[in-house]
């Protein structure tokens, strides 16, 4: 069999770029601003320590969440793939991809599992460039295609 060109050196990594970025400035910016309205509310009206710190603490969360947005990615090993989605690490072996797709119009990449379970794969997202994605996608397939179990036997 031979390998495809798309297949790439291990460990290669995935994520979405501009997403992560996006994610941690908001997410800045959300604590900052949280942050310096807790200093300047004014004590008068019930705006005493406790309150500055939650609408401080407020903030922290509003950059918890936004990192949690920015999270997603994959990781090819030898070993297998680990898909890491907003609130799930899934590891996969090799032989347990079916198949690795890419349709028109999904916001990320899937992987179909021999258990008949589909997995998205947020780590790899066309709203990061479509060019991006697809390629990523090749480049996935053609790992699964090397490290996995035979197309035969699919």
């Amino acid at each position: 069999m031979s390998v495809p060109s798309s297949v790439v050196d291990l460990p290669r990594t995935w994520y979405a770029k501009r997403s992560r970025l996006i994610t941690a400035v908001l997410g800045t910016i959300i604590l900052v601003g949280l942050c310096v309205l807790a200093v300047m509310l004014p004590e008068q009206g019930g705006w005493g320590f406790g309150s500055r710190m939650g609408v401080a603490f407020t903030g922290v969360i509003g950059l918890g969440a936004m990192l949690m947005l920015g999270r997603p990615k994959v990781v090819a090993a030898v070993g297998g793939v680990t898909v890491v989605n907003l609130l799930r690490t899934t590891h996969l072996e090799w032989a347990q991809i079916v198949r690795v797709y890419l349709r028109q119009g999904d916001p990320w990449v899937y992987i179909d599992m021999s258990n008949g379970d589909t997995l998205p794969v947020m780590g790899i997202q066309t709203s990061n460039g479509k060019a991006d994605a697809i390629s990523a996608a090749r480049e996935l397939r053609g790992l699964a295609e090397k490290y996995g179990a035979a197309p035969d036997a699919r």
